[in-house]
């Protein structure tokens, strides 16, 4: 059975979190104006599944506008071709490298933990004004660097890019915990025996 909580915040905003249920999905939902009034709200929905991992975010305007989808698999790398791109494209060739990736490679702990600190580190960055920089590094020294090291099958290389990159990053934008830094967990044994990436 699927439960659902809400809170509506002194600036009118509104919080709805959903989840539980058979399928084991959940959402949380911020709407900016009525939630009830479908034509008079902005909003941005999460939704996630607990056994997959999987998810995507939805942002809209009011009247349902300016309505953009992201997979939720790779929010660095989201935001950062986000930010670069006139036209984002959910199917670049980086995200869709990095989704290879995580998929064959990345253990069910480090997703999690990432979905954790990743949503928390972009919000501190898209607060920051002159953010380009960052992003700029956030491409060449992290995106970039990993993606063509899958491209050579240097897949522990691109682990630990990604990995002490996410903890550096969390250090400076993040919540600082603790658990955070020990909770990085690697599939040693496979590493070095899947093809590269064609």
């Amino acid at each position: 059975m699927s439960k659902e909580s809400k809170i509506t915040l002194k600036d009118g905003t509104t919080i709805k979190v959903t989840g539980g249920g058979k399928k084991d999905n959940a959402s949380v939902s911020i709407y900016q104006g009525d939630y009830r009034d479908k034509d008079n709200h902005s909003a941005t929905h999460i939704n996630i599944n607990g056994k997959t991992g999987k998810g995507s975010i939805v942002e809209h305007g009011t009247n349902h506008s300016n309505q953009q989808k992201t997979d939720t698999q790779c929010y660095l790398t989201t935001a950062c071709m986000r930010h670069f791109q006139n036209e984002f494209d959910d199917n670049c060739y980086e995200l869709t490298v990095l989704r290879w990736f995580r998929d064959n490679f990345v253990s069910k702990e480090d997703i999690e933990l990432y979905y954790k600190v990743a949503p928390i580190i972009i919000k501190n960055i898209e607060e920051i004004d002159d953010n380009d920089k960052i992003y700029e590094y956030i491409y060449n020294h992290i995106v970039e660097a990993c993606v063509k090291a899958i491209e050579n099958g240097d897949y522990d290389f691109a682990y630990n890019r990604y990995k002490s990159s996410v903890l550096a990053l969390n250090e400076q934008f993040g919540e600082k915990e603790k658990e955070q830094e020990n909770g990085f967990v690697k599939k040693l044994g496979t590493l070095n025996n899947k093809p590269a990436l064609a």
